[in-house]
């Protein structure tokens, strides 16, 4: 295999600090592995997260936590109908001591942002974000502010609550490298949920919580990406199930070339926290649903059937040969 032909990666260090992660986050959040993995997987791999789920299954506790767990400026916006744009940039401001403007940064400008309920801010409040995510920059009056390096957004959406929403346009769903649906818990970990409250065992508090992996150590985990090893195989797997969605009677809408760019960075960042340096179909089967559900736009027939996104994703690897 080709990853021999290279030197391997010493991942003891960072195996290390992902399982105090888990660790962490196992005091707090009961269950939901599989998005744990995947906001995980998005920090290592540099990109924002769209988390979507129905009340109360944790969404915004675990973006905090996320946020707690990092050794970075955290930020929170929550919002709302009457939000704008200068809510979220900042604005200048005139001083009168200096005769001049001074622009005052608003909550965007942080290193871990929390943009709680996105979807029921107007469209010209969404737009605020385009820049922001996708060129880590802000343009306030013809001046442009650059974000820091570890710029990191987790968007929460409520689905199914329609009044007083907006849908989000797709050239913003498009600056998120996942959407990551977290659903209700199984029977077990629900069981365990109520055990801990009739006993009166309270969750770890986020206050008590202290930072894991600091700022340099993420920007060196980040780093590894870059180091991981893809056997053109796997490349053309990814190339393949993109293709199919393209000319799938299903979708409307298929993904792009910045899509299979995306499955590439997912599938290297979570081959890490599976403790490789290379990639492995699974790798790229595992990411590909989150990547691509938020890409794509099905086609009504579709939709009238009951598809979603993620299933027809799941139909596409059926239908392609897993590489040897």
């Amino acid at each position: 295999m080709e990853e021999n032909n290279q030197q391997r990666l010493d991942l003891t260090a960072f195996a290390a600090k992902m399982m105090t992660v888990r660790q962490q986050i196992a005091t707090v959040v009961v269950g939901q592995n599989e998005a744990i993995d995947l906001l995980l997987t998005a920090l290592i791999a540099d990109g924002h997260v769209l988390l979507e789920g129905v009340p109360g299954v944790a969404k915004t506790l675990l973006a905090r936590l996320m946020a707690k767990l990092v050794d970075a400026q955290f930020s929170r916006l929550q919002f709302t109908p009457d939000l704008m744009p200068s809510d979220v940039l900042g604005t200048s401001v005139f001083n009168m001591r200096d005769s001049e403007f001074e622009f005052h940064k608003g909550p965007i400008f942080a290193d871990f942002i929390l943009v709680d309920e996105i979807n029921r801010a107007p469209a010209k409040t969404q737009a605020a974000l385009f820049e922001v995510m996708e060129e880590r920059q802000a343009t306030v009056d013809g001046t442009t502010y650059p974000m820091g390096d570890l710029f990191f957004v987790v968007a929460t959406q409520n689905p199914v609550e329609q009044e007083g929403t907006y849908k989000l346009p797709e050239a913003q769903l498009d600056r998120f490298l996942m959407k990551v649906v977290m659903g209700y818990p199984n029977a077990e970990n629900e069981m365990l949920i109520l055990k801990r409250h009739h006993d009166n065992i309270r969750l770890t508090r986020l206050d008590d919580i202290q930072a894991v992996i600091s700022a340099s150590e993420l920007a060196q985990f980040r780093a590894l990406i870059e180091k991981v090893v893809v056997d053109d195989s796997l490349l053309r797997y990814i190339v393949d199930v993109v293709q199919l969605t393209r000319s799938s009677r299903a979708v409307y809408l298929g993904a792009s070339p910045r899509a299979a760019v995306a499955i590439l960075k997912a599938a290297k960042g979570y081959a890490l926290l599976q403790g490789r340096d290379y990639v492995i179909p699974d790798d790229i089967k595992f990411v590909a649903p989150s990547v691509l559900q938020h890409r794509l736009i099905l086609t009504a027939d579709a939709e009238m059937e009951g598809y979603t996104a993620a299933a027809i994703v799941q139909s596409f690897f059926d239908q392609v040969e897993v590489p040897k």
